[in-house]
């Protein structure tokens, strides 16, 4: 048979032995070799550019977030929008602390971190402690001063010592990175040392408490697992913590920028530990909890949706005995004490009776 002068090319693509009969797929005589080689290259070259691309935009959303998470306020070093903060919350603090700053009782501190960096801390001694101490811990993007309703709760209303320090990268604190409770439960541990120090009685051998709030709380959290600590650390108080950095980060992540925690919360995971030495899972208060024999209390507001009241129940039960909880009836994040003070002092009342009696 003749093929037509138009095709010049034929491939045979199956055989039937028996019938004997062909498949035959005629190819025009005008389709070159190049315009294959072309469409493969094509097909090859697209796939691999919208990979690249959506690489570049995965990465380029980590570090927007370990950045939008992790870098501290430029403006943290502004004490006096910190104490005008305390006081548009708690308007009758201002006496109170204007009384203590007359008469030189409230100070400052400063101390070298074994990282070398320079902390700050807020201090104030009750002359009926009796080697009583809390150590109180701040929030996110917070500092000593904003807190300091809870350090006059402590003083005034049970006869505390009491030492708060602004945390890594926040208030008075050197830092760059903000650690959101994980490495700052290192730094706790030696504020507990200065703490110790600062009030020690000769009669009475000293009894430390540390309560912590939001971030804060985490950082209490995160102490509270860490393996040989001193026995002066007689028990916790965790107001509003989150069960880990991943949980939170990626419950804002959903609520903030309406995206999924695959791939960025990965990816950004990755870069915090390449960057700063932690990864969001290593990061985990409930973990941390769960390896803690010492009391603690633990408070949620069960209107809170930033660090939501449902993560409370996995926390509690994560933690052995022995235990408290308190829940602030209509309370949102870090408000409990603000709308429920009697409430709420009357809980720590009870706690420390039978945790540090």
């Amino acid at each position: 048979m003749r093929l037509p002068d138009n095709l010049y090319f034929c491939r045979v693509n199956s055989l039937s032995v028996r019938s004997e009969e062909y498949d035959v797929k005629i190819l025009p005589r005008n389709r070159k070799p190049s315009q294959d080689f072309e469409t493969m290259k094509k097909a090859i070259i697209i796939p691999i550019a919208v990979l690249a691309t959506v690489l570049a935009i995965v990465i380029g959303g980590s570090f927007y977030m370990l950045g939008y998470s992790l870098n501290a306020d430029p403006n943290r070093h502004d004490t006096d929008s910190a104490w005008a903060d305390l006081y548009a919350r708690v308007p009758d603090m201002r006496p109170w602390v204007d009384s203590l700053t007359d008469k030189r009782l409230l100070r400052d501190t400063f101390v070298t971190m074994p990282s070398g960096e320079r902390h700050h801390a807020l201090y104030l001694r009750s002359d009926s402690a009796r080697g009583n101490t809390a150590v109180i811990v701040h929030g996110y993007k917070d500092s000593a001063p904003k807190f300091l309703f809870l350090g006059r709760m402590y003083h005034r209303d049970l006869g505390y010592n009491i030492l708060m320090p602004d945390l890594h990268a926040h208030g008075q604190s050197e830092g760059d990175y903000i650690q959101m409770g994980w490495k700052d439960r290192m730094d706790i541990r030696h504020w507990t040392e200065v703490a110790e120090r600062l009030f020690r009685d000769s009669i009475s051998p000293s009894r430390i408490v540390v309560h912590g709030v939001s971030m804060g709380a985490a950082t209490t959290m995160c102490l509270s697992g860490e393996p040989n600590l001193p026995s002066y650390i007689r028990c916790f108080v965790e107001d509003c913590g989150y069960t880990s950095v991943w949980d939170e980060f990626a419950l804002q992540l959903k609520e903030q920028f309406s995206l999924p925690e695959f791939p960025v919360m990965h990816t950004a995971s990755l870069l915090c530990r390449l960057r700063h030495g932690w990864s969001f899972g290593e990061a985990s208060p409930i973990s941390q909890v769960a390896r803690c024999r010492r009391p603690m209390l633990f408070i949620h507001g069960d209107a809170d949706s930033f660090v939501p009241y449902s993560m409370l129940a996995p926390l509690y039960k994560s933690k052995p005995q022995p235990k408290m909880q308190w829940t602030a009836k209509g309370s949102e994040h870090a408000r409990a004490y603000i709308d429920h003070p009697e409430e709420y002092t009357a809980a720590i009342r009870r706690f420390l009776a039978e945790a540090n009696p």
